[in-house]
């Protein structure tokens, strides 16, 4: 059995039966208050659902930009020809090219952390598949990273854009900022994610949607949310 640090252990003192409903705001409080990091610690939300991810009708798959960003900015590449890569430059994107690109990704050369590219470099993208695929940087429609309109999608997710979806476990996970972030901060964007989890229930769920709920941070302990809360907002 894992042994916690001092500061872990005093962490989870504060917070006690880390399985006790707490409402949003204190939830956000206890977790922000008790990071044992030195460090900016994340903040990220871990659910387990009653969907099953091997029906295509209970699977769970949604985009949206967090109102306070992620307090982590990502290394974009932009796939597309030269007009769309000047503008992809000009949005902030810090890679951009197009079968000269996709050339040196063939070969694992991967400085990125997100894929942008056009409908039309789609095609000639495919070839990089078995390499940007387990990493699960294969622009995807579904999560707004095939697009014709580049400075969109690179503006996006310089402003916070994030995507959430079911695992093979039934469960999911996202970021929801820094312990730096102020508790209103944290608070708005815990909301906009319950918001958006909330209008992406699956129309073939038949029982509970969401039976846990819990915040935590780098390194530290975790608290569960009230779900019946959770879900109302």
């Amino acid at each position: 059995m894992k042994k916690h640090g001092k500061k872990y252990r005093a962490a989870l003192e504060k917070i006690g039966d880390p399985n006790k409903a707490r409402s949003l705001p204190e939830a956000v409080n206890l977790i922000k208050t008790t990071s044992p990091t030195k460090f900016d610690a994340t903040i990220e939300i871990h659910l387990r659902t009653g969907c099953d991810p091997k029906q295509a009708d209970e699977m769970v798959r949604a985009v949206l930009v967090l109102p306070h960003g992620t307090g982590k900015s990502k290394r974009i590449a932009v796939f597309g020809d030269a007009t769309e890569q000047e503008k992809a430059k000009k949005a902030g994107a810090e890679v951009v090219g197009g079968e000269e690109l996709i050339t040196k990704v063939e070969k694992g050369n991967i400085d990125f952390e997100v894929a942008i590219a056009t409908p039309e470099m789609m095609k000639k993208l495919a070839k990089a598949a078995k390499v940007l695929g387990p990493k699960g940087l294969m622009p995807s429609p579904k999560s707004g990273t095939v697009t014709t309109d580049v400075t969109k999608a690179v503006e996006e997710i310089k402003k916070g854009k994030i995507e959430f979806k079911l695992d093979k476990q039934s469960l999911i996970h996202s970021i929801l900022g820094k312990t730096s972030f102020s508790e209103s901060a944290i608070l708005e964007n815990l909301k906009a994610f319950l918001k958006a989890l909330k209008e992406a229930k699956p129309s073939g769920v038949k029982g509970t949607y969401i039976e846990s709920m819990y915040l935590t941070t780098s390194m530290g302990p975790s608290v569960a949310l009230n779900i019946s809360e959770a879900m109302s907002v």
